[in-house]
């Protein structure tokens, strides 16, 4: 089967981009290689497409009402030019993907629109779900990816930049702020999205733009010597971050209490949604397992399914594992016994037949200081 191609796929060739099947797409998996590139966006500034990704656009009136009963987050704790992070939940509580809500208010005094940025593995999943649920509901549901990109900029130098290319300050937006608007530097090529929001945890922004825009905006990038990054480093940084991956630290079988996002969960709103039941039961008991980062000691790499032990006991398993470019060793993610998952306690990875020590730490190994 044919991979799927960004529309700024030339790009790639053109940057002899080492390329890597990824949830069907042919994506780029570095450029210049992964610690430069997790460097420059730790240290500046540094650019990724993320056209890989599905971006859902939900159109009705009130949409917020229809939609409600797929997300555990009350979605009416944002308004207009506001997104939220939440998660698609199966019956029993289980996380069928993890995704940001952008509310986009009301369109050309017609329709109001809420636009859902999903995991590319899960599109069709979450499409599907969508689908399924609403279809007597007076709802559109539009791919709104369709002909455009989906890029991001990363990194404390990353609004300066767009400024300057866009002719637009966003000094008025906040943090999971966005904007879907024609900019008057580019008149006649079509409305952009911009937000707030990212997966490397630094400032920064994700856009999406017509395909003529997003060329124009990687040649800018790339006139300012601003590196384009691929999937390694994104890896890299959101691991750093305590970011999680869908399809390694979040599935179906885990519920939002186990990965540690219990804060998206407003069972106090009362409102009804799927998996609403089986949370209730599973919040008014102690989990069992949860997420935890951990730091190993030494140089060896723990990758997903390696299993933990303490004290010669099987406790759990690794779900994300690599090197750390910016604290210099090895870091993990993995869910384990919440018994012993108090902080900086001492554990052991089985990791190619060896037994290496590693020091139970929080999930974000780094936090940005500016």
């Amino acid at each position: 089967m044919e991979l799927r191609k960004s529309p700024l796929h030339k790009k790639y060739i053109e940057s002899n981009a080492k390329l890597v099947n990824f949830a069907g797409w042919d994506m780029p998996l570095s450029f210049s290689g992964l610690i430069q590139e997790h460097e420059s966006v730790r240290d500046s500034i540094g650019f990724f497409d993320i056209s890989h990704m599905g971006v859902i656009s939900v159109r009705g009136t009130n949409p917020k009402e229809y939609i409600q009963k797929f997300f555990p987050t009350n979605l009416y704790s944002i308004s207009t030019g506001q997104g939220c992070y939440s998660f698609f939940l199966n019956n029993d509580g289980g996380i069928i993907d993890d995704l940001i809500i952008y509310d986009l208010g009301i369109n050309n005094n017609s329709y109001s629109e809420i636009l859902l940025i999903v995991n590319a593995s899960r599109y069709e999943k979450d499409l599907n779900w969508l689908k399924m649920n609403l279809e007597k509901d007076p709802i559109k549901l539009l791919n709104a990816k369709k002909e455009k990109a989906l890029m991001a900029i990363q990194g404390k130098n990353a609004f300066k930049y767009f400024t300057e290319w866009s002719g637009y300050s966003i000094d008025h937006l906040k943090s999971f702020g966005c904007e879907y608007r024609e900019l008057d530097k580019f008149l006649d090529s079509g409305k952009v999205f911009f937000a707030k929001t990212g997966y490397t945890g630094e400032d920064g922004l994700e856009i999406l733009l017509p395909k003529k825009l997003a060329l124009n905006l990687w040649d800018f990038l790339i006139s300012k010597n601003i590196p384009p990054c691929g999937l390694g480093s994104r890896d890299t940084l959101r691991l750093e971050a305590g970011l999680p991956l869908y399809g390694q630290d979040l599935d179906e079988s885990i519920n939002p209490y186990e990965a540690g996002f219990g804060w998206v969960v407003h069972l106090e709103n009362g409102h009804d949604f799927y998996g609403k039941e089986s949370l209730e039961r599973i919040g008014s008991h102690k989990i069992e397992k949860k997420l935890v980062g951990i730091e190993i000691i030494g140089k060896a790499i723990a990758r997903k399914g390696y299993e933990i032990f303490q004290k010669g006991k099987l406790i759990g398993n690794i779900t994300s594992g690599s090197w750390s470019p910016t604290i210099k060793k090895p870091i993990a993610l993995g869910y384990i016994n919440t018994e012993y998952s108090e902080l900086n306690k001492e554990v052991e990875i089985l990791i190619r037949g060896k037994f290496f020590k590693g020091i139970i730490s929080k999930k974000a190994f780094y936090k940005k200081d500016f």
